[in-house]
């Protein structure tokens, strides 16, 4: 394999690669504003200049300086090449573009939210001049709203125009212009349009700088306060890696994480901003019984055992009188489903598994390679396989949530038990009166019809409050761990499955361990294949993948 030296240092590269992308995977860095591997190249930052010496044929094959310093993000490598970063030339070049780029910035960093994670002030201490020698007056533009989710400050931008690209090139909806030339040229929608598309707001993580920033995120947090948990979006089956980025419990944003095997480097907005339902004030936060007064808060852990003994009662009861009958969200990860439905079989071996009602959304979209999902659950795949497997491999033994529906309708269930965990009330009066027709246990999030006239109602959490593995379209299967800590008195639904099975059969419970769960869903019939993704933040920034793949 041919190599090119980097200030001295001999690197490998593959036929087509650009010194940048050379200098990028070996950890060389190179500064760069205009470039993302996501788009195309512009070259027009001009920061990523450097200085190339190469073999001169005119010259006897002698060692040549290059005539002009050379865009890094452009110039494709080749055998004999010689690339300097931090000779004087390039060292010069970089503190005149920082000096260009900021002469009319308005370095407001103490206020600019961007700050602590922009790529501008990053250089301006490591590339740039200690002083401006600007004596003029700045051109001062005013901030605009481009979108319902998206701020323009126009004078902290240095036109390095990834968000037109992505407009153009990803989405192809191209709501975004350069307009005007020279020191008046700005970003700016077309007349008449928004940055509306379903993609919108990943022009805001293209940024390199203050200049487009999150309205729903503006001024809330210090980013240097915030702590980044790898994680799977929870909302659709897409299934993309994000970050959750969180402070004292509190999530304060969603951000997409590289996976180019699934959403390269976007989120959509709905993925982006669609988690609010975690911090929802009307949570449901400590169990209840029917008929009992309400449990004392300050006496959770005897609410809970309480509940649990009577849960066992009701499905006790239930099998004594008939069959009953369990409804799995889609929404609930595999180990979830897992440990629900060994607990209700404990109590009735000929229990009915339902899948609950998967929310579609018209149907799939395009962006390019990138699909926004309509089926708005990430997990009714993975469901399903945990619960054929616990059936012996036949799926057919599964109902539908219409056909589950009907079975409720009809009375044939003496117990039934109820998981929701959907990001809103999902539950319609047809559900309501159905299931309310005979004794039922309810495991949900939020308050729906339901709450009212359940049985035993046992709060749970939502997947950022747990560890788990959602399935999503593709059939693949991914990891994730818990984000931020369980709200009030709530539990995981696997960990409540746990609680459930020793409250049954009189013994202490042990806490959920995920990697045991799987190795116990790997035994099931049809599932000696189970794999997941180990979701864990990256060693080191790579241009492929932060996910680790491991057997289950």
């Amino acid at each position: 394999m041919p190599s090119i030296p980097i200030n001295g240092q001999a690197h490998d590269f593959e036929s087509g690669e650009t010194i940048l992308q050379i200098a990028l995977r070996n950890e060389v860095e190179i500064p760069h504003y205009c470039y993302h591997p996501g788009l195309s190249v512009a070259a027009n930052c001009r920061i990523c200049l450097a200085e190339v010496w190469a073999p001169n044929p005119r010259n006897e094959g002698k060692l040549e300086p290059w005539p002009k310093l050379v865009p890094t993000c452009q110039q494709t490598a080749s055998e004999g090449m010689v690339i300097h970063t931090d000779s004087p030339k390039s060292v010069a070049n970089q503190k005149q573009v920082m000096e260009l780029l900021l002469i009319n910035h308005p370095v407001d960093c103490p206020v600019c939210d961007q700050a602590g994670e922009c790529h501008l002030q990053d250089y301006s201490y490591q590339y740039g001049r200690g002083e401006s020698r600007f004596r003029e007056d700045k051109n001062k533009q005013p901030k605009k709203s481009i979108g319902p989710n998206v701020l323009l400050y126009s004078d902290r931008c240095i036109m390095c125009t990834r968000c037109v690209r992505f407009t153009r090139e990803v989405t192809g909806t191209g709501e975004l212009m350069v307009d005007g030339r020279g020191s008046t040229g700005q970003i700016d929608v077309f007349p008449g349009m928004a940055l509306d598309n379903e993609l919108a707001s990943n022009v805001i993580d293209l940024c390199p700088v203050g200049a487009l920033l999150d309205k729903d995120f503006l001024f809330k947090q210090r980013v240097w306060f915030l702590t980044k948990t790898p994680s799977i979006d929870g909302i659709t089956s897409s299934g993309d890696n994000i970050w959750i980025e969180h402070n004292e419990g509190i999530v304060h944003r969603i951000k997409p994480r590289e996976n180019l095997d699934l959403n390269d480097w976007w989120i959509t907005d709905e993925v982006r901003y669609g988690w609010k339902f975690v911090h929802d004030e009307g949570r449901l936060r400590l169990p209840a019984v029917r008929g009992r007064d309400p449990f004392d808060p300050t006496r959770a852990g005897d609410a809970w055992r309480e509940s649990l003994v009577a849960a066992n009662e009701v499905l006790e009861a239930g099998a004594r009188d008939g069959r009953i009958g369990l409804l799995v969200s889609p929404m609930l990860s595999c180990e979830d489903a897992y440990l629900l439905a060994q607990w209700v079989r404990s109590i009735d071996a000929e229990v009915v598994f339902g899948i609950g009602p998967v929310p579609v959304d018209g149907e799939d979209r395009s962006y390019g390679d990138y699909v926004v999902r309509a089926e708005k659950a990430p997990n009714a795949r993975g469901v399903r396989r945990v619960l054929a497997g616990l059936l012996g491999g036949e799926a057919e033994g599964i109902l539908e949530a219409d056909a589950f529906l009907a079975e409720a309708k009809a009375g044939r269930f003496a117990a039934t038990v109820v998981t929701g965990n959907y990001a809103s009330d999902w539950v319609t009066p047809e559900w309501a009166e159905a299931v309310a027709a005979k004794p039922y246990i309810l495991i949900d999030t939020l308050p729906s019809r339901l709450v009212d006239a359940a049985s035993v109602l046992l709060p749970g959490a939502t997947w950022m409050e747990k560890a788990g593995s959602f399935q999503n379209a593709d059939d693949r299967l991914q990891a994730f761990e818990r984000s931020i800590a369980t709200i009030d008195y709530c539990k995981g639904e696997a960990q409540i499955g746990i609680d459930l099975l020793a409250s049954n059969e009189g013994r202490a419970p042990v806490k959920y361990d995920p990697e045991q769960t799987r190795a116990e869903i790997s035994t099931l019939p049809g599932l000696a294949g189970f794999r997941g993704e180990i979701v864990r933040p990256a060693a080191k920034v790579s241009l492929e993948s932060d996910m680790l793949t491991v057997d289950l």
